[in-house]
């Protein structure tokens, strides 16, 4: 009874085998193909139905010519990913024979291969809006993606010339910034893998991946980030007093998948910087992975991969200014190995002195060895000194040139690359000066006097009128602390001379009321990403707000004849990793300390554009 009441299975063929019809079609009799086209487009499919058709073509391949593309284009929308294991097979094996046969359809193929890199899309609708996006709760999606990357492994075994049509439409595919968050995770997830298996693609994945997370990087300012964390953070505590003791639980939301796991007070308030936040992690995991093998770094692996880096740095990042975070991947692939950290330093140092190289690319260079040798606790004293050796040895040699002469004067537009490495010395003398006077007292003070600051200080060029006055005033700080140079006067004196400067252009008049054309712009200020600072975090230096003390000793200038071992309250060794400090010095200080400006950088009320 049973076998009499359950339905034959379909396999009902129109005027014949597959070929036949073909034939038919060949000689203009349509009828039977419009059958099998929508026998195709069919909805209800079956597996059965999906495994004797391919079989069938897989065998007809042949006469599957350009002619035919509406056919073909009926068979790469078969819902084949989310069918039995012997549909999948059947279906990899049906796009083998399809590519190698006739390679016309290749971009097609992989066209439909990459749209399976997003999760599906569902329709929702909200008061007739159509708000459709990913779906983020499909179980087998991680298994889609695994069978995707088998597809694409298997076209490019078939046709050596895959990677140079499959980047175009890797790019074009690259979901827009305000999809949702899963959809940007898993695209930029299957990218990266894609570089795995095909290697010949990975500088130009990474370009893309960098390019478009620069674009989200630029969009977040800090202030706005801050902002909406600030907005949240009122908001929670005011929901948090109206519950007190009727709820005490903690909401963790598991991801599945590869999703990244976190927990709601890991979400970042600000949309995008929620969307860079996961890409950041995956993009470090992805760095990780590629230069570990079985918990050992794997020196060959993460050279490559560094000289990759290193080239989309010299493309997208430098030529970049204010963007805060995407930089980091130099900081933590440098983080694995010294000698990667020294490479990047002479690499920078190579741009900045280069005078062939645009001014702008090598103040920002400039900027780059400051902050990282401010910022980064991996690298040791002693790749500090011989940074500052270098640097302080050009400035030496740019004033015996520039200080006598026509161009002896103070002028950014002419001499930005000097300023820019005065700047980058200052700060690293005001995070690393304790390092430098560590051990022995006597001797890290006659290394800083060695560099000879008063002769930089002093030179026509002016330096302390053209950084940052955070940084002049803390700088003016350690220095009469140590007797190395006494800055004030000359401040003073700058100060004085900071009125507004009236230009003709032609525009007419423009009033510049703002004196530093260097802008604030630190590339490793502190990072603010909640989910991806932790793996920057444990390699960060932090910058700790001077107490009252602190600001006391600086005034006290130290004594000739001190004792070797006699301790500095002003910057801690290892300095506390403070997260509530931004920036990278306090806002106020006594009046000896105090900047005409805000203390980091421009007066907020002036915008000096960057220089071009």
């Amino acid at each position: 009874d049973e076998f009499i009441s359950s339905p034959p299975r379909k396999t009902v063929r129109f005027g014949g085998t597959l070929t036949d019809i073909l034939l038919k079609y060949d000689k203009g009799e349509t009828t039977d193909f419009e059958l099998l086209k929508h026998q195709l487009s069919d909805p209800d499919i079956k597996d059965a139905q999906i495994i004797n058709w391919l079989h069938e073509f897989r065998a007809s391949v042949a006469y599957l010519t350009k002619e035919l593309e509406q056919l073909v284009s009926i068979l790469l929308k078969l819902p084949w990913l989310r069918r039995s294991r012997e549909v999948v097979e059947e279906y990899l094996g049906f796009l083998g024979n399809l590519v190698s046969a006739q390679t016309v359809h290749l971009r097609p193929c992989l066209r439909m291969i990459v749209s399976h890199f997003v999760p599906p899309r569902i329709t929702i609708r909200e008061d007739d809006v159509d708000i459709s996006d990913s779906d983020d709760d499909d179980e087998n999606l991680s298994e889609n993606f695994n069978t995707c990357h088998r597809a694409l492994q298997t076209v490019a075994r078939y046709v050596p010339s895959t990677p140079q049509f499959l980047m175009p439409i890797l790019v074009e595919n690259f979901p827009f910034i305000n999809k949702s968050e899963r959809t940007l995770e898993c695209y930029v997830h299957n990218l990266l893998r894609v570089t795995v298996y095909l290697p010949t693609l990975r500088l130009q994945i990474l370009e893309l991946i960098i390019e478009k997370l620069l674009k989200l990087d630029v969009s977040t300012p800090q202030q706005d980030i801050e902002d909406a964390e600030e907005t949240a953070n009122n908001s929670d505590s005011e929901e948090k007093s109206t519950e007190e003791g009727l709820f005490d639980m903690e909401e963790d939301e598991e991801r599945k998948g590869n999703k990244v796991v976190s927990s709601s007070s890991d979400r970042m308030a600000h949309p995008l910087a929620e969307r860079l936040d996961i890409l950041m992690t995956i993009l470090f995991s992805y760095i990780k992975d590629v230069c570990h093998m079985d918990g050992k770094l794997d020196i060959n692996n993460t050279k490559d991969l560094y000289r990759d880096l290193v080239s989309v740095f010299d493309k997208l990042i430098l030529p970049t200014h204010a963007s805060c975070h995407v930089q980091y991947f130099m900081f933590y692939i440098c983080s694995f190995k010294l000698g990667l950290a020294e490479a990047f330093l002479d690499h920078l140092w190579k741009k900045l002195h280069d005078p062939n190289n645009p001014s702008v690319i090598r103040q920002t260079a400039g900027s780059y060895i400051g902050s990282f040798l401010a910022r980064a606790k991996f690298i040791p004293v002693v790749t500090v000194k011989a940074c500052l050796d270098l640097l302080v040895n050009w400035m030496h040699k740019y004033i015996d040139n520039q200080d006598t002469g026509a161009n002896a004067y103070c002028d950014v537009a002419l001499h930005g690359p000097f300023y820019s490495t005065c700047q980058a010395v200052f700060y690293t003398l005001i995070f690393r000066h304790k390092q430098l006077l560590d051990g022995n007292l006597r001797k890290g003070l006659s290394y800083l006097q060695s560099l000879n600051f008063e002769r930089i200080v002093m030179c026509q060029l002016n330096p302390l009128k053209i950084c940052i006055p955070s940084v002049v005033n803390l700088f003016a700080a350690i220095t009469r602390k140590y007797q190395l140079v006494f800055c004030y006067t000359i401040i003073e004196r700058n100060n004085r001379q900071s009125i507004p400067v009236v230009r003709s252009g032609t525009g007419g008049d423009l009033v510049q009321t703002c004196t530093n054309p260097l802008d604030s712009f630190f590339p490793f200020d502190p990072y603010m990403l909640k989910r991806s600072k932790k793996t920057i975090d444990p390699l960060y230096q932090f910058w700790e707000e001077l107490s009252a003390e602190d600001l006391e000793n600086l005034k006290k200038p130290i004594k000739k004849g001190t004792s070797e071992d006699e301790d500095d309250d002003f910057l801690k060794g290892e300095t506390p990793q403070n997260d509530g400090v931004v920036g990278i010095a306090p806002n106020s200080y006594e009046s000896n300390t105090r900047s005409p400006v805000s203390s980091i950088g421009s007066p907020p009320d002036c915008y000096v554009p960057y220089p071009q």
